[in-house]
């Protein structure tokens, strides 16, 4: 990853996308089972066909200019399938297909990596490429994963699916404004990535992988509880929440370009995603199982992973330091 965010030259990019991607092979099959495997195996072949259509891009853009530099992809067609790839990197609609099945193969802590980690080193090359990118092209794959992301979770009782889906509808904000103002675009992705990583830490903690299993976490860790709705809500973008604040930031941009009715749309379809995230919190803290415990509890977090979520998790739920930014 760090040897795409610091290159200068399309081949250096593709050398650390392509062991960035061999890398975390192991760790997708790393469990023993025909599903992880076949995690393992869904993933390599999309990265590595993304790749290829990224090695030809650049290729072209270097046959017609003369320069491989990432800032200069001036060639049109290099710049549309630079695009393409680069969105079946990360997962973005059209080419989402992959992520939540890989998702799905794997354990928590790896689905955090692909959602998180792994996502990066696109971002960062699609924010280097961001000046020569076509709006029109970035606001339809934004828009279109946005309604994926909405339409995909709404069905689905698997957490891991389900936050494959969300991720995709997140892409889709990053993706509308990436052309137009990128600083805003690399706001949303890192937001995204500060309230997913405390939700995927607590749930490995109370090995929650689907709804029905999330639904007993209130008898025997009520703080988790809380601090999971309290992050969903953030996901879901509502007011107090720091969530709220990328897609404030964004319907604003979108509005200011002449962009109301694309922003309208926006709005409308992350009800989609809305729906979903708010019947997991009615689950989570709003059905009481069967048996409740009559023992004291107490904080069963592990020490290691109780400091990223206590570090975290703040950020993820309140505006405080974006607030002045915003006032302004």
């Amino acid at each position: 990853t760090l040897t795409v965010t610091s290159a200068n030259h399309w081949v250096t990019a593709w050398l650390g996308l392509e062991l960035n991607m061999i890398s975390i092979l192991p760790m997708i099959a790393k469990q023993k089972h025909p599903r992880s495997t076949e995690a393992a195996t869904k993933y390599f072949l999309t990265q590595a066909t993304a790749s290829a259509l990224m090695l030809f891009a650049s290729t072209i853009n270097a046959w017609q200019t003369g320069s491989w530099n990432i800032m200069q992809l001036n060639n049109k067609l290099s710049c549309i399938l630079m695009i393409a790839a680069l969105a079946m990197k990360m997962g973005a609609a059209p080419t989402h297909f992959w992520l939540p099945e890989v998702m799905q193969g794997t354990t928590l802590a790896t689905a955090l990596l692909i959602t998180t980690w792994q996502k990066i080193a696109p971002i960062t090359l699609l924010y280097m490429i961001s000046n020569h990118v076509e709006p029109i092209i970035t606001l339809s794959i934004g828009l279109l994963s946005i309604l994926v992301g909405g339409w995909g979770g709404f069905n689905q009782t698997q957490l891991r699916k389900m936050m494959a889906y969300s991720s995709i509808a997140h892409l889709g904000w990053t993706m509308t404004v990436i052309s137009t103002v990128p600083n805003i675009a690399l706001t949303n992705i890192i937001i995204y990535m500060i309230m997913s990583t405390p939700f995927f830490i607590l749930l490995m903690t109370t090995a929650s992988k689907t709804l029905q299993t999330m639904t007993t976490t209130w008898t025997h860790t009520p703080t988790t509880t809380i601090i999971l709705m309290l992050l969903l809500l953030s996901m879901a973008g509502l007011p107090p929440l720091t969530g709220f604040t990328p897609k404030l930031l964004i319907l604003d941009n979108l509005v200011t370009h002449k962009l109301t009715l694309t922003a309208t749309t926006m709005a409308i379809l992350s009800l989609l995603s809305l729906t979903f995230y708010l019947r997991t919190t009615y689950l989570l803290t709003s059905t009481a199982p069967p048996t409740t415990t009559q023992s004291t509890t107490t904080w069963r977090l592990k020490p290691h992973q109780n400091q990223i979520t206590a570090f975290l998790t703040p950020i993820a739920l309140f505006n405080i330091t974006i607030l002045p930014a915003l006032l302004m």
